[in-house]
């Protein structure tokens, strides 16, 4: 049975433009002092990574590798979150989602830019010795969550159509350079849960570049069963973020928060061992189910500072990764195999 690597960090939450927050040198030497040993790269921050020079420099790439090998760390994945979000975006959310691509890109042209940002991450992913790129799916109908107004027949088949076709050359060429793309089911985006993803694998006909990063959290703020949902998609799992959340309903608020900030909502994110989620079942169906790529805190929480939160994830992680066994606890009750004893036992043979 194979192991889960780890612990290993997601590098965007953390990154500031102050020491040790401000360089991949600088915050390299800061996690792995607080025992990671691979860190995520967000393929959009260049204080981290320059994406441009990773697609199409092995040379840079091998330097990268070797600047934090010095420091006793991995690259685990080069992250593409948000061009993929905005690969598709309902122009409801132009404006909020602006932060995300460079200014002024409308419509098409922000499309080619997504497009073009996700192929580089393919390549920078080959470029790095790398095969999973975890990212959002972007959407068109997430304005239409909530069933009121009733949705017009056809709508979500439209949407899905349109976003598979986004995805599909991407999925394709992916493929084509031994990748695969992994899916994080969030909010805001048209695959959130286990019922759009298999409308997703329905419209990519099952394209086996179309895989998922597994994160509890999104799935316990949803109060969807994220234990059996490692049970239904296990083999799809290629990447994992270690997150905790909490979901603690009042007679003020509930699944919908009520407009409030984070601090105020019912389900809410927390820090590593702070929130609701059953990491020793999450880590032992994983490992069950066979994943051995990395296990990656990601932190957002609206209470503990994020340099706690760090400090806390790496033993925490690291005390629930499983070190699989290879000999059965009673193997010394065992003998060796006779097919004569067997059958007499099971009172197959003439007495």
């Amino acid at each position: 049975m194979p192991r889960i690597k780890g612990p290993a960090i997601f590098l965007a939450q953390f990154m500031r433009d102050e020491a040790p927050y401000n360089t991949m040198e600088n915050i390299g030497r800061w996690v792995a002092s607080l025992g990671y040993k691979g860190v995520q790269l967000p393929g959009w921050d260049e204080r981290v990574l320059d994406l441009g020079k990773a697609a199409t420099s092995k040379t840079y790439c091998d330097e990268f590798k070797g600047t934090l090998n010095e420091m006793e760390l991995e690259a685990t994945e080069v992250a593409g979150y948000l061009a993929g979000q905005v690969l598709a975006v309902h122009p409801a959310y132009e404006v909020m989602f602006e932060a995300f691509h460079p200014p002024g890109l409308r419509g098409d042209e922000r499309t080619a830019w997504a497009t073009d940002e996700l192929t580089k991450c393919i390549h920078a992913s080959v470029n790095m010795g790398l095969d999973v790129i975890p990212v959002l799916s972007g959407g068109f109908a997430w304005h239409t969550v909530y069933p009121w107004p009733q949705r017009p027949d056809g709508i979500i088949e439209e949407a899905f159509k349109e976003l598979a076709a986004r995805w599909s050359p991407l999925l394709d060429l992916a493929h084509d350079n031994g990748q695969v793309f992994a899916y994080e089911l969030h909010p805001g985006s048209d695959i959130y849960d286990g019922a759009t993803y298999e409308m997703f694998l329905d419209y990519t006909n099952d394209h086996p570049a179309a895989c998922l990063n597994y994160d509890p959290s999104h799935f316990l703020l949803q109060q969807l069963d994220y234990i059996d949902f490692i049970r239904l998609y296990g083999e799809r799992i290629k990447g994992f973020h270690v997150k905790d959340a909490e979901f603690r309903p009042t007679g003020r608020v509930g699944v919908y928060g009520g407009y409030q900030s984070w601090s105020g909502r019912a389900a809410r994110f927390r820090s590593l061992g702070d929130g609701q989620v059953d990491f020793t079942q999450v880590f032992t169906l994983l490992t069950e189910a066979g994943y051995d790529s990395w296990a990656v805190l990601e932190w957002e929480c609206c209470v503990k500072s994020p340099e706690q939160g760090a400090a806390d994830g790496a033993p925490f992680i690291a005390k629930h990764i499983i070190e699989t066994t290879e000999v059965a606890f009673d193997d010394f009750a065992g003998g060796e195999t006779d097919t004569a004893r067997n059958r007499d036992i099971l009172g197959l043979i003439s007495r």
